[in-house]
């Protein structure tokens, strides 16, 4: 573990970074150019696509607080694979805005799906180093179990991918079915932190 890094302060430099991440992605955002319902439909793609990243970003923002703030130790190779999430994160703006140009077209679609697949790799790959640097942790363990849900979601953004290939709609169908599993709480990290919580207090009500 580093002597100088905890779970709270990697959960602030994270917090730091998809913050600036969302800012990007408003400032990309542009006004209509002519002021009636025509210019406003010609902009409803790069709205829906901005929507879109922004529950991404932001549902990735409320489980790694949740897994962090359910994380005791902090390891070398924790803070990598966290620096790997937000990498794959940062190029969701590069993503929306060529969607937002282009979104009748395979390409920019199919490589929206490979960052969020690489987003959905890069934080499996965090809990399991998480998991690692806290082997004794077995409230923890049991909460990440065996992620169906994030396995699954995994799945269909890379099916996401060849989609785009025969219609960059289904694409976004896919990308779209991902991020409304994911709009329901996941309660099984913060419940575990609230049970410790519980049992810490507990015990120090019992010692007094």
């Amino acid at each position: 573990m580093s002597p100088e890094m905890t779970p709270h302060r990697l959960e602030a430099f994270s917090g730091g970074v998809l913050a600036v991440i969302i800012t990007i992605m408003a400032f990309d955002l542009r006004t209509p150019v002519t002021a009636d319902l025509h210019g406003l439909s010609a902009r409803v793609p790069a709205l829906l696509i901005y929507l879109l990243s922004f529950s991404v970003v932001g549902i990735y923002w409320n489980n790694h607080h949740h897994l962090l703030r359910a994380t005791q130790q902090i390891s070398s190779g924790v803070m990598m694979a966290n620096l790997h999430l937000l990498l794959w994160l940062s190029l969701v703006p590069f993503a929306t805005s060529w969607i937002g140009a282009d979104h009748n077209r395979s390409v920019p679609a199919a490589t929206y799906g490979v960052v969020t697949t690489g987003a959905a790799i890069s934080y499996f790959l965090l809990t399991r180093m998480i998991l690692r640097a806290n082997p004794k942790d077995v409230a923890l363990r049991a909460a990440v179990g065996k992620d169906v849900k994030g396995t699954a979601s995994l799945v269909i953004s890379a099916l996401g991918i060849a989609l785009a290939a025969i219609s960059p709609y289904l694409a976004y169908g896919a990308y779209a079915t991902v991020t409304v599993m994911w709009l329901v709480p996941d309660r099984r990290l913060s419940q575990t932190k609230m049970k410790a919580t519980a049992e810490e207090g507990l015990k120090e009500s019992l010692g007094d």
